[in-house]
């Protein structure tokens, strides 16, 4: 593997500008790195090999006259399989989209492209995806970096597997339910939530509107917090499409002061108690925020498990007319497992308008709830997930109520490496902020980072 893959996306952008390394060379090496590793991990879907290494060549020919198109100026991302590429194949895991290529690039993916990044393919992605197992009828199943009989989590499994594996600099995700935070929590990478909405969703899989559109969220993965700093700010506001993204201002998380900080932690949220190691490891993470000179406490939102609980209900509120209408507009005849019970909904007519109506306002009081939590707290450290990455055969049917919670509450929420189990996989940490605090979640995910050393390479 050449000896650059592992760095940040931050660090190859310095190099790049500095002339240590070319766009075409760390390009090449991506591509030969993903060639070497993605036969025992199907992460990438879809490469743009010579695209990718057209769009380098541009872009040294830039530097060499002294331009810049941005911060991501040369550096090669991959994009998961959900977002809109012009040019390049988006199935969005659906057969009825297998041959689809998009006439432009969805508005988060145009401003990477704005910035400078070399887009080297796409990754695997669930249906729609509507699921937290990376497996689909058109590209078949994702393998976890460490080990390879294991998930990498979904949806965005694809993408946390491939920048695990250093086959890429930083991935463009998105969150339903946990589906950019249990793929870094599972495949040992940082990975951000972002607020509900910061980031559009034109142009997506799963789009905005309806009745989970405050669930949805678009964010990036990175193997180092500093690179979710680089990315942030460059996808983030209105797109003047999506009517649910606010223009509201983004904060540097360095000039976040840790020590005036109050952080909440709590390591079981009643509903899916974790494994001792991984309620030792958000402990720690507790304890490392302390010595950084926040005052820590712990203490669990008192809503945190009808957080959840409610959340996986609203996923089911629709009768099933959402994954019904997206497979009849995309010519899918035969839809993946996953989606099989989502198309026929819980009950044979879905819930009534007066249980609908009901759903609603448990939704918001809850949110109000956990929204009064924090008021007294600028974030809560906590597990991501009861569990470090199963086997595909032990991740059926798992709920993800750490996660859920929040896409419910709309708060944003990082994840960091902090550990590893016994079986030598990672362990995330979550760590939520209140209302569009994505520079306190990131702040303190930097020092967890630090103290921990955050991601490892896998031996693959």
């Amino acid at each position: 593997m050449h000896e650059l893959l592992s760095r940040s996306a931050t660090q190859i952008s310095w190099a790049i500008r500095d002339r240590e390394v070319s766009s075409e060379e760390i390009t090449r090496a991506a591509l030969e790195r993903i060639n070497e590793v993605n036969p025992k991990l199907n992460a990438v879907v879809v490469l743009a090999h010579d695209r990718a290494l057209d769009e380098a060549r541009a872009r040294d020919a830039e530097t060499a006259r002294g331009e810049s198109k941005g911060p991501l100026h040369g550096v090669p991302i991959t994009l998961k399989d959900s977002h809109d590429t012009e040019g390049i194949v988006t199935t969005g895991g659906t057969t009825g989209r297998a041959g689809k290529i998009p006439e432009a690039d969805s508005p988060p993916v145009a401003r990477l492209r704005a910035a400078g990044a070399v887009v080297l393919g796409k990754t695997n992605t669930p249906e729609f995806t509507m699921s937290f197992i990376t497996e689909n009828l058109v590209y078949g199943k994702t393998n976890n970096p460490y080990d390879v009989t294991r998930t990498p989590g979904g949806s965005s499994g694809g993408a946390a597997a491939i920048v695990a594996a250093c086959g890429a600099f930083l991935e463009l995700g998105s969150d339903l339910g946990g589906s950019v935070r249990v793929p870094a929590h599972y495949c040992g990478i940082a990975g951000l939530k972002t607020s509900a909405g910061r980031v559009p969703r034109t142009g997506h899989a799963f789009p905005w509107g309806g009745p989970l559109d405050r669930f949805g969220t678009i964010g990036p993965l990175a193997r180092r917090v500093e690179d979710l700093k680089l990315a942030l700010p460059i996808i983030s506001g209105p797109d003047w499409v999506d009517p649910f993204i606010e223009p509201v201002p983004i904060r540097s998380p360095d000039e976040v002061n840790i020590a005036g900080l109050r952080v909440a932690f709590f390591t079981d949220n009643t509903l899916e108690t974790p494994t001792s190691e991984i309620q030792e490891i958000v402990t720690s993470a507790a304890m490392t925020v302390a010595s950084a000179g926040a005052t820590v406490e712990g203490r669990r939102p008192g809503a945190i498990a009808r957080a959840a609980e409610i959340a996986y209900r609203s996923f089911g509120s629709d009768g099933g007319y959402l994954s019904r209408k997206l497979l009849s507009e995309s010519g899918t005849a035969q839809p993946s497992r996953f989606l099989i019970d989502r198309a026929n909904g819980p009950t044979e007519n879905g819930p009534s308008v007066e249980e609908y109506a009901a759903l609603m306002h448990e939704v918001d009081a809850v949110r109000s709830e956990l929204l009064g939590f924090m008021k007294d707290y600028d974030a809560v450290i906590c597990p991501v997930a009861g569990q470090s990455a199963p086997t595909h055969e032990d991740a059926e049917g798992l709920r993800y109520t750490y996660t859920a919670a929040h896409n419910l509450s709309g708060l944003p929420g990082a994840v960091v490496r902090g550990g590893t189990s016994p079986n030598g996989m990672p362990v995330g940490v979550q760590i939520v902020a209140q209302p569009w605090r994505e520079d306190v979640a990131l702040a303190l995910a930097a020092v967890i980072e630090e103290a921990t050393g955050g991601w490892e390479p896998p031996v693959l």
